[in-house]
Parts: C-alpha cells; sequence; structure tokens
C-alpha cells in the first residue's frame, strides 16, 4: 500500500488549504485513516481520523471546528480541509492508514502502518 499526500503550500493565517492523500496499491478498506503532523523540533501529533467503514471522525482538540477529514470510498482517497488557519498549524502533514486501529487509539502513531511522505503547510502571521 503506498500512500500519496499533497496539497500543502503556503497561505497567510487565516486562509484555508485542502490535503489529499491518496491511496494505491494493495489498496483495501482500512479500518481507520488519519493525518497527523510534524513541527519542526517536535513530536507527530495527532490530527484527525475517520473510520473508513461507518465515517465517524476524530479531531485534535486544537483543530476541532476548523479542520474536517473526509474520504471518497471511490478514489480511495481521504481529505483534509483545513480553515482559519493560523501560525501554529505550520507543519508537515502526513496522512496514515491502519488496517488494526481501533477507536481507543487512533491518536497514537505507533496504530498505523502505512504512511505517505507528508506535505508541507506553512502558515504566516
Amino acid at each position: 500500500v503506498q500512500l500519496q499526500a499533497y496539497g500543502g503550500g503556503l497561505v497567510q493565517a487565516g486562509g484555508f488549504l485542502r490535503l489529499s492523500c491518496a491511496a494505491s496499491g494493495r489498496t483495501f478498506r482500512h479500518r481507520y485513516m488519519a493525518w497527523f503532523r510534524q513541527a519542526p523540533g517536535k513530536e507527530r501529533d495527532f490530527v484527525a481520523a475517520i473510520n473508513w467503514g461507518s465515517g465517524n471522525t476524530d479531531y485534535a482538540d486544537s483543530v476541532k471546528g476548523r479542520f474536517t477529514i473526509s474520504r471518497d470510498n471511490a478514489k480511495d482517497t481521504v481529505y483534509l480541509q483545513m480553515n482559519s488557519l493560523r501560525p501554529e498549524d505550520t507543519a508537515v502533514y502526513y496522512c496514515a492508514a491502519g488496517p488494526s486501529v481501533i477507536r481507543s487509539t487512533v491518536a497514537s502513531p505507533a496504530a498505523y502502518a502505512y504512511w505517505g511522505q507528508g506535505t508541507l503547510v506553512t502558515v504566516s502571521s
């Protein structure tokens, strides 16, 4: 399984971006797909996750109400719509997929088996 993340870029504070993550190869319905982010010198943090089958979503408190995760079953693609961006949202964003993720572990990077290469989001003040 390969994950290709794209859509990052430079945006001013208050702006928006939409990230996409396309799965290819031996694709199957991962139980969960998620977005994480990592700022320079910091750990990789959970952003949002979506249950592929039910569509149920989870968000980090820092992005609730601003970010929306969604999926397109036909395209094997997950999206992250990011609105009202802030300078503290600046990071490399990674998508991840995990056939064995359960609800209690959605925020843990260790729970995910597959990772995309990351896409840089820079929010200027």
